[in-house]
């Protein structure tokens, strides 16, 4: 049996997909007056919905979706029926790396497939999974066209974790539709539902498909730069500090931009800049391209787990801290600062590292963002008090730039941990004011570069 929305009139929008990027668009056009049905395979997740309940580790969510149930504005569905008649559906279920780095697209054909029976003329659909040029047009070619004369486009999701219902609410929307008639008519829709953000409509459903790739690829790649500046600057016999130098660098003004160097950190995870690079990667190959920079910018961005566990082996060892003796403290698994988003986090490989190594028997590991369901899934056990997880600790891994780590004062940890202990700052990137400060407390500071 499925789970169905209340009966009620027609709601405005149909969400395929209630997972992290569903949820947040649904709860913000919600938030915005708007109808909207929240469809999804996950009879689970649906019922807690329909009960103004959502699980997803993003700030502020779990209210807007608890108030927009409330007002009678959101509610979900298994019943892919439940698109029938809406203004717009929007599809946001996910695309995972196959085996063969490429995209899969078995969820974005499933979901296109469940709906179309329920489609008419003139609705509006649009896919903001990401996925390779030709998707969108594919879908609508051999799926809905058959069906019904429906206005079709594709228009990316550009959301952070951590930020993303700012973001939606900030950040200019593309949209790229099968001709003018539906890039118009979905750019209309967005300026609606959201009258404060820009909408750019581009020429087609392509053009706004490389778009996603290019962003995210650009972020990969330019913090693999940042991360190859930050080994140098370890691997030199000099006192360069990474965070200096990227500073220096982003004085200058080419053009109309300055240079814009991020910053280096402990890896890169989540659920897009792990893969979408491949993606590109995959085109290339399809296209018979050999493509340098995807290939090059996830292996610099995977190595740093590894990277980091030598610096802090490394240090261990030069004090003659044997590894079943020695406590390591991690503050944060998450990968991501103020989110308890843990998919593909880089600190899994880190842990990995260190229990290897031998140093699994005293690894206490905090982070208050990630909940305890989280931790289970990905095999550690938190400990809830940063406190208790530093006190007596040989090395200290801030690993996520958290409120609640970014309060910790130079004194507590000069107060908590061993004598001479070690402060890796992976993500934090302390000025050098609180530098000096650890070093007057006799600990001992290393950084990602620095």
């Amino acid at each position: 049996m499925t789970a169905a929305a209340p009966e009620s009139a027609v709601p405005d929008v149909a969400v395929v997909g209630f997972g992290y990027i569903g949820s947040v668009i649904a709860a913000v056009l919600a938030a915005r007056g708007l109808s909207v049905v929240g469809i999804d395979t996950n009879a689970e997740m649906i019922a807690a919905l329909n009960q103004g309940k959502c699980p997803i580790p993003e700030p502020g969510l779990e209210d807007l979706v608890a108030a927009g149930v409330k007002a009678g504005k959101l509610s979900g569905s298994t019943d892919p029926a439940a698109a029938k008649g809406v203004k717009a559906i929007l599809i946001t279920v996910g695309t995972p790396l196959s085996d063969e780095f490429e995209a899969d697209l078995s969820h974005i054909r499933a979901a296109c497939g469940a709906v179309a029976p329920y489609v008419s003329d003139g609705q509006l659909i649009m896919i903001k999974s990401t996925v390779p040029p030709g998707t969108t047009r594919l879908m609508h070619d051999e799926i809905f066209a058959p069906r019904a004369h429906v206005h079709m486009a594709f228009s990316p999701e550009r959301l952070a974790e951590g930020q993303a219902i700012r973001d939606l609410q900030s950040i200019p929307i593309l949209v790229g539709g099968m001709d003018a008639e539906a890039s118009e008519a979905c750019a209309d829709f967005w300026r609606g539902a959201i009258p404060t953000i820009d909408v750019m409509a581009l020429t087609s459903p392509e053009a706004a498909e490389m778009v996603k790739l290019a962003d995210n690829l650009w972020i990969d790649l330019n913090v693999a730069l940042a991360n190859e500046l930050a080994k140098l600057a370890d691997a030199l016999p000099y006192p360069i500090d990474v965070m200096e130098v990227i500073g220096g660098a982003n004085s200058l003004k080419k053009g109309q931009h300055h240079v814009n160097i991020l910053h280096p950190s402990n890896g890169v995870g989540g659920y897009c800049l792990t893969k979408d690079p491949w993606f590109v990667d995959a085109l290339g190959r399809r296209a018979g391209i050999e493509l340098k920079i995807p290939r090059a910018s996830r292996e610099v961005n995977d190595s740093m787990p590894v990277h980091v566990f030598g610096r802090v082996d490394a240090f261990l060892k030069a004090k003659g801290i044997a590894a079943e003796d020695a406590k390591v403290a991690l503050l944060g698994f998450a990968f991501k600062s103020n989110s308890g988003d843990c998919r593909f986090t880089p600190v899994g490989p880190l842990v990995a590292a260190l229990r290897e190594a031998g140093y699994g028997d005293k690894l206490t590991i905090c982070d208050p963002m990630v909940t305890t369901r989280e931790a289970t899934h990905h095999g550690i056990v938190l400990e809830p008090d940063w406190r208790k997880t530093v006190e007596g600790a040989h090395a200290v891994l801030i690993l996520a730039g958290h409120d609640a780590f970014t309060a910790i004062t130079a004194d507590d940890l000069g107060d908590l941990a061993a004598p001479g202990a070690l402060v890796y700052d992976g993500r934090i990137y302390y000025p050098r004011a609180r530098i000096n400060e650890l070093e007057a407390r006799g600990l001992s500071y290393i950084g990602v570069g620095r």
